[in-house]
């Protein structure tokens, strides 16, 4: 079951990659730096998640390479900056790519905290934590 599914507004998310052994040597430690963890394995496919999969990386269904998207990027959850930092630097460490270092970033609002990385395949992700105040 999945819990708060009444508070939830989208089932899950898919990346494409054609080495999903590489995306799951990268996916498993980047995404346990959030409390991701790896959910189930398929022969085409690997899922993540906490508890049920929500993020999935897998061959693309017509069978034809998998792509990039230009302006799609998927943006993971941190409960702490850092988390954010660990994220950061462990995707680094594993060959993704800098898109942009950790840090807050004004233009998204005051509380906002993020990283943004190009992966193994060349997808955008990103984890960002929102330090809310109390009033």
């Amino acid at each position: 079951m999945i819990e708060h599914r009444h508070l939830r507004s989208i089932c899950h998310a898919s990346l494409g990659s054609d080495n999903l052994a590489r995306a799951k040597a990268f996916y498993t430690p980047v995404l346990a730096t959030l409390g991701i963890s790896l959910v189930s394995e398929y022969d085409n496919a690997i899922t993540y998640g906490k508890g049920y999969p929500e993020f999935w990386v897998q061959q693309a269904f017509d069978q034809k390479p998998a792509s990039v998207g230009n302006g799609v990027h998927f943006g993971f959850v941190a409960l702490s900056q850092q988390a954010v930092d660990d994220f950061y630097h462990q995707a680094i460490a594993l060959g993704g790519r800098c898109n942009g270092a950790p840090g807050p970033r004004p233009a998204y609002g005051a509380p906002y905290y993020g990283c943004f990385i190009i992966d193994l395949d060349g997808h955008k992700i990103e984890a960002s934590y929102w330090q809310q105040t109390e009033n």
